[in-house]
């Protein structure tokens, strides 16, 4: 058995893949493109709807607008926290609910064995442009086939508020334990960030990939920091938590939040600390049965190119990283101080260098244990003070 198929084993898995017969049946549609004006034309100057399953911000209008009124449509989303609740969003629904599926990268092998996603042609988006890193993804590739074209990218670390914690302290995952900082230390509520950056904290290379003593290993190390713990926050919670001071400390997160509230003035960063960090990918699928390929696929193009790059990289609900090496050019040309601030700069130092490093380890789904184990730890952590 492949280690990525172990995490298809569990119960939840086999509910979520008895869907996946009847979406596999429907054939693929020619994702051939058209023109702009001619979809208008067809529609008979009607904006056209294509309907996007993602985490927040990805429809809003600082990101499609412009996209929008080229092709007269309208992007609809809808919108989730969670790659579990992406999961169960998609196999609720009909075959062609969603047009677009931006899923974290981990999940996509999961999406594609399922027959959720349709199989794109390569040849169609700006991997020439790419990083070298990024231009054949792991999981987004099954053989020479592609199921997705990655986005964004982002580090997650420890998040902290520079009036109350020394950027020197914050450098190590041990600054959670900190008697200074009891009662101030939040986790974003989701067990995949928390777990393996306390992974990597316990001495875990392989954050995800655990035998069974070093998962028990794990589960002991997070059990001792539980008295630290405030509580346990979605965006907005962690968000505001941050802004006024009453989390000093926030595990599983990383400058998508932090770099949002910098933008107003608020005392918050982000650090890859010594043991290391993990990076969160978001990457654009289209779903299986939509009814506008030729419109997704224009969408994706759009994202990815340097232009769309630079948007996703400032975008209003939560900045990330991109990996389109024009996209980085672009940013540095338009907004050089942002550029600076997120480490895409092409000389000196730049967050390249951290992944190349190896200071960098992917974000994935559990190897050895199923998700459903790693959830139930989490859940049982949760409740006990």
């Amino acid at each position: 058995m492949k280690e990525e198929d172990k995490t298809l084993q569990s119960p939840f898995r086999r509910r979520f893949l008895q869907g996946s017969t009847a979406l596999a049946a429907g054939s693929a549609l020619p994702l051939a493109l058209t023109s702009a004006s001619s979809w208008a034309q067809s529609s008979g100057g009607q904006p056209r709807t294509l309907t996007m399953l993602a985490w927040y911000g990805h429809a809003e209008p600082d990101i499609a607008a412009e996209f929008e009124a080229k092709y007269n449509c309208k992007v609809k989303p809808k919108y989730y926290t969670g790659g579990d609740n992406m999961l169960a969003l998609i196999s609720q629904s009909p075959a062609g609910t969603y047009d677009l599926i931006l899923s974290d990268a981990e999940y996509v092998p999961q999406l594609r064995k399922a027959g959720y996603l349709e199989r794109l042609d390569a040849k169609d988006y700006a991997f020439d442009d790419y990083f070298p890193e990024f231009q054949k993804f792991p999981g987004h590739w099954d053989g020479n086939d592609l199921y997705a074209v990655m986005v964004r990218f982002g580090f997650l670390g420890v998040a902290y508020n520079t009036e109350a914690v020394p950027e020197s302290k914050a450098r190590s995952f041990k600054v959670y334990w900190d008697s200074a900082y009891k009662g101030k230390v939040g986790h974003f509520d989701w067990y995949l960030p928390n777990m393996g950056e306390i992974s990597l904290y316990a001495g875990h290379k392989a954050p995800y990939k655990l035998e069974k003593e070093q998962f028990a290993k794990l589960k002991g190390v997070m059990k001792s920091l539980r008295p630290q713990v405030a509580g346990f926050f979605d965006y907005g919670g962690t968000f505001s938590g941050l802004k006024n001071g009453q989390l000093q400390l926030v595990c599983g997160i990383g400058d998508w939040i932090t770099g949002t509230l910098a933008r107003s003035g608020a005392k918050v960063s982000s650090v890859v600390p010594d043991e290391g960090g993990l990076q969160w990918t978001e990457s654009l699928s289209i779903g299986k049965g939509t009814r506008n390929p030729d419109l997704a696929k224009a969408f994706i193009q759009y994202i990815t190119a340097a232009q769309g790059q630079v948007k996703s990289a400032k975008m209003a609900a939560y900045p990330a990283l991109i990996p389109n090496r024009k996209g980085w050019e672009l940013l540095g040309q338009s907004d050089p101080a942002e550029a600076r601030r997120q480490g895409m700069v092409l000389q000196g130092h730049n967050v390249m260098d951290d992944i190349r490093s190896g200071k960098i380890t992917f974000r994935q789904l559990p190897v050895q244990q199923s998700i459903e184990d790693w959830n139930d730890f989490w859940s049982e952590y949760k409740e006990k003070a």
